[in-house]
């Protein structure tokens, strides 16, 4: 696997855009309400990133796959949380 800037600049650009998940995700964990997500946020946040994540994978860029791997999973895991809580 070769680290150059670019790969670096994708993985900072990944991890800032991802973490922003993380507070919603803790807030909704710990308060057990979601009645403010709609399901169709995460929803079409999925299927865009679900998008980048094949774009990644055709073209190997590491970077891409994993941001949007983790982006996936966190809608996937907010989507579970607003039906469990609702």
């Amino acid at each position: 696997m070769n680290f150059d800037l670019f790969t670096l600049l994708g993985f900072s650009a990944g991890a800032v855009t991802s973490v922003g998940f993380i507070p919603q995700l803790i807030r909704g964990y710990r308060t057990k309400k979601l009645h403010d997500i709609s399901y169709w946020m995460p929803m079409v946040l999925m299927s865009g990133m679900a998008l980048w994540l094949i774009y990644g994978v055709l073209r190997n860029d590491i970077a891409i796959i994993a941001a949007n791997s983790f982006g996936v999973l966190c809608n996937i895991l907010l989507l579970l949380m607003k039906k469990r809580y609702s």
